[in-house]
């Protein structure tokens, strides 16, 4: 990269104008500001003492040196400490013509020795994906997929909580209500109608704690006396003993949830390497808590619980197993934790869970270094935001989730109707026209999530998110899909696409260079977004370079320019354009319509 560089040609020319090394971790390089001439600022404030001149002085002589160790550098500007340097067309030009033809361009070609484990998704049996899920997904399958390109071998896992007390909600109500129904009968989706039952068991659940609050208890005595959750403790405790018409129904209504959530993941186009199941990990969690309480590092109480006592790290003490031998939520993750180091020994396991699982996952690290595990620092909690709607937050137990089968349907929807009254499919064939707004409206969708830092909280607005203007993924897909018009056209016009034909002694109008920028600074920002976590650093680029592409686009002509040299130059700049734009939304798992 340039500024390497640079950085090295400014120590050189330290040594040489002051006759004194530098650390140049103290000198400052960075782009150049839009608004000001230049192209990379070196800020000379830290060599007054060197120089023992004022900052213009400075920045003046050290451009002098730097012009003589660069020859990219063509001319450069100073203002105040600021020295602004100029690179030569010709630069920008070379690195075009190298590059822009370049299909691995930006990615890593050298795949790495640290292996990541990331887990996303992670849904609970007793209820169908809604948009807080939707999240989770997108998030978990643009970073593996960000991770991926820059050299990582990563494992993509999802953890199923397939048991516990809130699947033994939805097997109760079930039991109670459920009249033999089934998603065949009802035609309801699998995880959907077990949904219902869940949303049931807690309208039932509340009418009985009003009935109790009658008769004199308090709001806790009737929690705790409750008969129903009674009867679905009652249930957990037969289901971890292995009873059998307890386990058959269990079978019968976590095989709809599975069928449910399959069709789920493919239409929102993400996918797993590993699935595990709570059910299966947390007999091994079991075993870690009952050795750490043989070991003094946990503590069981006289009532048969075992818990771990972290008052003297500033948190509290922490339930790992009830006193009826059943487990917990931590059970199961210090089980699967062990099992993915055994099966894998990863450098990093990543959780995507959102941030009301913070003091969850501090616990976890903290209960994992106590049993002396060596892989309690590889445990990263990638803690996202929640998702709301215009209307508020969203209740799984009351129903009031924006579900996520119904949401994409929405998006396919509103995608279709914009897209037909801004009359770009007309000419479609109908299932051509089918593709392109799935396409769209799952692009909207997916853009509009992405674009969020993911430790922030974000307001969902569906109609937002599809416009074809502003800053949003149909405005991406929509300049690509025009960049691809202007390529095949140049075919059937007989315009060579040329990579070996040299650029030179062009002078570069703003926009040109801006674009060329933009796509030089591509790897930097895949870097930088897997080094964060963070997709929406290859979001907000990918948007900036359509942004400025559209500039160049509007502003020159391409096709219609007479000059070959020229033609050939803006072409190039579409293709490859085009193929960082591709590559970009691929990261996000968006589609790229050819035509639109």
């Amino acid at each position: 990269m340039f500024e390497k560089r640079l950085l090295a040609a400014a120590g050189k020319s330290i040594r040489t104008l002051y006759s004194q090394d530098f650390d140049l971790s103290r000198l400052t390089i960075e782009k150049t500001k839009k608004e000001i001439e230049g192209d990379y600022t070196l800020v000379v404030f830290p060599l007054l003492k060197l120089s023992r001149k004022n900052p213009e002085q400075t920045a003046c002589e050290l451009g002098e040196a730097l012009m003589k160790e660069l020859p990219e550098i063509s001319t450069f500007k100073v203002i105040k400490g600021f020295l602004n340097l100029v690179l030569a067309d010709d630069y920008w030009l070379g690195f075009l013509g190298s590059n822009f033809s370049k299909e691995d361009f930006g990615f890593s070609l050298v795949t790495r020795d640290e292996k990541v484990v990331l887990e996303y998704s992670s849904p609970n049996t007793n209820k169908p994906l809604h948009l807080g899920h939707i999240r989770n997904n997108l998030l978990g399958y643009s970073l593996s997929q960000i991770l991926k390109a820059t050299g990582y071998p990563v494992v993509k896992v999802n953890l199923v909580n397939d048991r516990g007390i809130h699947i033994c909600k939805s097997m109760l109500a079930y039991a109670r209500w459920g009249e033999g129904e089934t998603p065949e009968s009802s035609g309801i989706k699998g995880d959907k109608l077990i949904g219902k039952y869940y949303v049931l068991f807690d309208k039932k659940y509340k009418e009985e704690i009003k009935d109790l609050m009658e008769k004199g208890l308090t709001a806790d005595e009737a929690a705790l006396q409750s008969p129903l959750l009674l009867e679905a403790r009652e249930i957990l405790r037969k289901w971890e003993a292995h009873d059998p018409e307890t386990v058959q129904l269990w079978k019968m209504m976590n095989g709809w949830a599975y069928k449910g959530f399959t069709e789920t993941y493919k239409r929102l186009g993400v996918d797993f390497d590993h699935i595990y199941y709570e059910s299966e990990t947390y007999l091994l969690g079991k075993d870690l808590v009952l050795a750490g309480v043989e070991n003094g590092a946990l503590r069981q109480r006289d009532d048969g619980s075992i818990w771990i006592d972290l008052t003297s790290e500033g948190l509290d003490e922490k339930l790992l197993l009830r006193s009826d031998g059943t487990s917990v939520y931590m059970t199961q993750d210090l089980g699967t934790a062990q099992l993915r180091y055994d099966e894998y020994h990863p450098s990093q396991m990543i959780y995507v869970v959102g941030n009301e699982q913070n003091y969850h996952f501090d616990v976890l690290k903290r209960a994992l270094l106590k049993l002396n595990k060596p892989y309690a620092s590889r445990i990263f909690h990638l803690s996202y935001g929640m998702v709301e709607l215009p209307e508020g937050k969203m209740k799984s137990r009351e129903g009031t989730v924006v579900d996520a089968d119904d949401l994409m349907e929405e998006m396919y929807s509103t995608a279709a109707d914009m897209t037909r009254e801004l009359g770009k499919a007309s000419d479609f064939p109908a299932k051509e026209a089918e593709k392109l707004f799935e396409m769209i409206g799952l692009g909207a969708l997916k853009y509009y999530i992405l674009k969020v830092d993911p430790k922030k909280n974000m307001l969902f607005d569906p109609k937002e998110s599809i416009d074809f203007n502003g800053n949003t993924g149909p405005f991406i897909q929509y300049t690509f899909a025009r960049i691809s018009s202007l390529i095949t056209k140049a075919v059937s016009l007989q315009i060579p696409i040329v990579p070996g034909l040299p650029l030179s002694d062009y002078s570069l109008l703003p926009s040109e260079k801006e674009t060329i920028k933009l796509l030089m600074s591509f790897p930097h920002v895949l870097q930088q977004s897997a080094d964060e976590l963070n997709p929406a650093i290859v979001a907000n680029y990918v948007y900036e370079l359509a942004k400025t592409f559209n500039q160049f686009y509007q502003e020159i002509p391409v096709l219609k320019e007479e000059n070959p040299g020229l033609r050939q130059l803006r072409i190039r700049l579409s293709v490859f354009t085009a193929s960082v734009i591709r590559k970009s939304l691929q990261l996000l798992g968006i589609g790229t319509p050819e035509r639109m």
